[in-house]
């Protein structure tokens, strides 16, 4: 491991293993499995609909849980250490504040990657009990199977989606206390699904003032509504891996970009 490299592979290990021990973080990944166990026993009170609602329930339980988990974890990760005044002694260290910043994201989005990759191996296991229930020439009606490979393509932009709002987090916590940090990047993750929205009332606006204030907002917002393919992957609407790929370099764009801003702020913070 090159020399510069190894103190970010030890903050984001430190990360990891102190996520880990958050209970919060447990209790929200058991909740995602439970609910996708519940969405079962939902889905049997309806008429031939189980798979297409389990799997909705599913995707939306690892958005909603993984968020929470990106937030409230993100928004601490520099907040904490100040608070702590542990980051005194980080900075001591040959340590440099970029590699402390770029070290605390990455160690976050190992934890998600792995509570992603549970929820996800929980998700399939639901859908293929739910696909047993079900004589083999009624799966062969069906229009999408139930363990459709094509929903890790739903999976896949949901953890771009995790790396923004990590991204995002990590930023405001640079120089914000934890529960404005947190309102600040729910605020950013809501607006970022209506971005259509606001390039319409632009378009729509008669002031010219105005519509360019909506076409800057929806250029510098997240572009969350793009990232968003988990309707289109349930109903077997065909989603290329090639929009997969330019989703997910945009994603990649847009929180190196966060996390760069994060490093400026977080450099030119006096600790003494």
């Amino acid at each position: 491991m090159p020399s510069r490299a190894r103190p970010v592979a030890l903050v984001a290990i430190h990360v990891f293993k102190e996520s880990v021990r958050d209970k919060v973080l447990y209790n929200l990944v058991a909740f995602a499995v439970l609910l996708m166990a519940v969405s079962y026993l939902i889905g049997e009170l309806t008429a031939g609909q189980d798979v297409k609602i389990i799997k909705d329930l599913g995707l939306a339980a690892m958005s909603v849980f993984g968020l929470f988990i990106a937030i409230f974890i993100g928004v601490g990760l520099v907040a904490k250490e100040i608070e702590r005044r542990s980051v005194y002694a980080l900075l001591v260290k040959p340590l440099r504040r970029h590699e402390f910043i770029i070290g605390k994201y990455l160690g976050l989005m190992l934890t998600l990657l792995i509570n992603v990759a549970i929820m996800t191996a929980a998700y399939y296991a639901v859908l293929w009990g739910v696909a047993q229930t079900f004589p083999q020439m009624s799966q062969e009606l069906w229009l999408v199977p139930a363990v459709d490979p094509a929903l890790m393509k739903a999976v896949v932009l949901i953890l771009v989606q995790f790396g923004i709002v990590t991204a995002i987090a990590l930023f405001f916590s640079t120089f914000s206390s934890p529960f404005l940090s947190a309102a600040l990047t729910f605020a950013l993750y809501v607006a970022g699904h209506f971005i259509a929205d606001l390039r319409a009332f632009g378009a729509m606006v008669d002031s010219p003032a105005a519509a360019m204030l909506c076409a800057a907002a929806a250029w510098m917002l997240p572009n969350f509504s793009l990232l968003d393919v988990k309707a289109a992957v349930v109903h077997g609407h065909p989603v290329g891996w090639t929009y997969i790929a330019g989703a997910a370099a945009y994603g990649a764009v847009y929180a190196t970009v966060l996390i760069g801003a994060a490093i400026v702020v977080f450099s030119r913070r006096d600790f003494r």
